[in-house]
């Protein structure tokens, strides 16, 4: 494993009853890796090739991209998510953080403090939807996720960044 590998942290999430994850990919953590640049968070993502994107915060319900990989880089402040579902894996970002989720990757704020801003992107500026595990949407998500590329670039490192690496479905 490389240095830029150590700084990023792993989980593998599996299928549940109403989010589909995608448990052949992990989700990325990058701890810090933008601590002095946070601000220009959404332009970093543009600039790697990750675009469609916008600055806002995370929903407080459990939803997730069935058409997209999404990274989420922090701005300001901090927040507490739950990814992977009601049971699933609780994170703590804060400035200078990025995540980056799977398509089909359930994730949920549970709480954030008031300065907490985030920028979110899709890698070529792919056009995403949001599900929430209705029923009738299971089959067809499904499908959707496992369609989705992996991406071109990383959207911390660009062209030569570890996520083609760890996302290396054999």
């Amino acid at each position: 494993m490389n240095e830029r590998n150590s700084n990023i942290e792993t989980l593998f999430l599996q299928n549940n009853v109403i989010i589909p994850n995608r448990p052949t990919l992990p989700v990325l953590i990058y701890k810090n890796v933008w601590a002095e640049e946070a601000l220009h968070a959404e332009s970093l993502l543009n600039r790697n090739g990750w675009g469609n994107s916008w600055l806002n915060g995370v929903f407080n319900y459990h939803h997730y991209h069935s058409n997209a990989h999404e990274a989420l880089a922090v701005v300001s402040g901090f927040v507490k998510l739950i990814l992977g579902g009601e049971n699933g894996q609780k994170v703590y970002l804060q400035t200078g953080d990025v995540v980056v989720l799977p398509a089909g990757t359930g994730h949920k704020r549970l709480e954030s403090s008031t300065d907490f801003r985030i920028a979110g992107a899709y890698p070529g500026g792919m056009s995403y939807n949001t599900r929430t595990g209705e029923n009738g949407e299971r089959a067809k998500d499904l499908q959707e996720i496992q369609e989705v590329p992996i991406p071109d670039t990383d959207p911390v490192y660009g062209q030569d960044g570890p996520l083609m690496e760890l996302w290396n479905e054999k």
